[in-house]
């Protein structure tokens, strides 16, 4: 398997949010000035969750026939909602190994 660079794969979660909602891409800091971590984390998650939906939507839209319904731009929605899941999922499981790593250190 090879190696993934978490701080990248981050960087790219913020610019796919960025691109979804521009509305929404401030995230909290705290005194320091440095980036909240739980809340980039809930809102690259929900991000996900919403690329999800849009996906679906479009899909649903597309079968039923509707007039808009492009399947091109279904296909990509489709193709977009996979990768950040599966982007999403590739940093969970990084995290855990990093989280077991850290407590199986001795102080």
């Amino acid at each position: 398997m090879s190696q993934i660079d978490v701080n990248n794969v981050l960087n790219q979660m913020r610019q796919l949010s960025a691109q979804l909602r521009p509305a929404e891409t401030a995230y909290k800091a705290d005194t320091t000035g440095q980036a909240d971590f739980g809340a980039l984390l809930k809102q690259s998650i929900a991000s996900v969750g919403q690329s999800q939906m849009d996906a679906g939507r479009m899909a649903a839209s597309f079968e039923r026939g509707d007039a808009g319904a492009d399947l091109g731009r279904t296909m990509v929605a489709v193709q977009k909602a996979q990768l950040s899941l599966s982007t999403a999922s590739e940093v969970r499981n990084r995290l855990v190994d990093a989280y077991k790593e850290i407590m199986s250190m001795t102080v």
